[in-house]
Order: C-alpha cells, then sequence, then structure tokens
C-alpha cells in the first residue's frame, strides 16, 4: 500500500525526464526505474506531452485545454451558486409583496 502523500515533481524534472525518453532509446519503464518515478506517472507525463504536441489522439486535451475547462467549470459552478441565490430572493420578495 502506498503513502497517503503524493510524491511532487517540478515542471522542469517532468520536461527532463520526458526528454530522457524521446532521446534515448530506452522504455519508460527504464527511465522510470532510473529517476526513482513511478512508470505509470512517466508514461502519463509523456502522453500528455505528446498531445501538448499536436500528436496525441483525437478528442485528448491539451495541458491548456485541461486547464481552460477547469477554470469553465469553476465558473459554471460558481454562477449557478448565484442563480440559486437570486431565486431564493425572488421567491422571498414575491412572498413579502404579498402581505
Amino acid at each position: 500500500m502506498g503513502s497517503k502523500y503524493t510524491k511532487r515533481y517540478t515542471a522542469e524534472f517532468k520536461q527532463d525526464a520526458i526528454a530522457l525518453v524521446d532521446s534515448t532509446g530506452r522504455t519508460v519503464t527504464e527511465i522510470a526505474r532510473e529517476l526513482g518515478v513511478s512508470p505509470e506517472s512517466l508514461r502519463g507525463w509523456y502522453k500528455q506531452a505528446k498531445t501538448d504536441r499536436g500528436e496525441g489522439r483525437p478528442g485528448e486535451l491539451s495541458t491548456a485545454e485541461r486547464e481552460e475547462l477547469k477554470r469553465l467549470r469553476k465558473l459554471a459552478a460558481e454562477q449557478a451558486k448565484t442563480i440559486e441565490v437570486l431565486r431564493k430572493a425572488a421567491v422571498f420578495f414575491a412572498k413579502e409583496s404579498d402581505r
């Protein structure tokens, strides 16, 4: 069972690891073992880097697109809360004006 804390790697470290995969003929697993990184993590970084370069499969989101989607979802959630507050206020004031 793994640690409850996830290791965080810098963007520079990830880029260097991806560059090693690209520049050497070695497998992701070999490089991951050498760097002390999980092969699944390195494989994910490599796949995302390919997508960011436009080499991914159709429908895969680039990092910029993922960040934009996250921002838009947060904005939509905030707007939904605002709409709910306004709806409740409208109901309240409609009841008050009937008195």
